[in-house]
Formats: structure tokens, C-alpha cells, sequence
């Protein structure tokens, strides 16, 4: 399953239009917290495993969308206000987190630790 548009509404909503016709509605607060970089939800490489602490503030422009690039034809890569950019959120992480935003939990991230 593929986007077919993807837009802000409402200046703090991602909406995706999927080629079946289904709309997802993301909170961009939702988005940016859950963001799968390594730098916001960690990390293993060689048996070691990398968990950054808490943002301990919230920053000018960490819930605001700057620009948005497709990566390949299975991702988005999103750069916000704050510079922050490197996440990649694939197509099923996009449906993956419109269902744990529907259902009010976290993503999952300790089994990949």
C-alpha cells in the first residue's frame, strides 16, 4: 500500500490519502514522538545497545513541519523547525502509528534492543 497524497490540515495534523482510498490522520506531536531515528529511540550495533535520554525540554518548532521528502517508494523522511531530520518513517510504520495513536500507546521499540 502506497500514499497517494500526503498533506498538513489543520497545522497539526499529517494526513495520508493511501492508494485504496483509506485516510490516515496523524498528530504531528504523536509523529514526532514516536520518531524511529537512533537518536530518539535508540539503537544495538555489535551487542551494544544506545537508549538516549528524554528530551528533557520541548524546543521551538519540534512539533512544526518544515519539509517533507519521499525516500525511495517506501518512506518519508521529515525535516522539522528545530533542524531535527533523521527519521525515516516507512509506510508501515506510518499505519503502525496511526493505529498505536488510535489506541493511545508507544510504539514497541524493546524488542529490537
Amino acid at each position: 500500500m502506497n500514499p497517494r497524497k500526503i498533506n498538513i490540515v489543520d497545522n497539526d495534523k499529517l494526513r495520508i490519502v493511501w492508494d485504496d482510498d483509506h485516510k490516515s490522520l496523524i498528530t504531528l506531536k504523536y509523529l514526532r514522538d514516536e520518531c524511529p531515528c537512533a537518536g530518539c529511540k535508540g539503537e544495538t550495533v555489535l551487542l551494544k545497545t544506545y537508549r538516549p535520554p528524554t528530551p528533557p525540554v520541548i524546543t521551538p518548532g519540534m512539533y512544526k513541519i518544515k519539509n517533507i521528502e519521499t525516500v525511495g517508494d517506501y518512506a518519508i523522511q521529515i525535516t522539522w523547525q528545530d533542524g531535527h531530520n533523521t527519521g525515516i518513517y516507512s509506510w508501515d510504520y506510518l499505519k503502525e502509528l496511526e493505529k498505536g495513536q488510535n489506541e493511545n500507546e508507544n510504539q514497541k521499540y524493546d524488542p529490537l534492543l
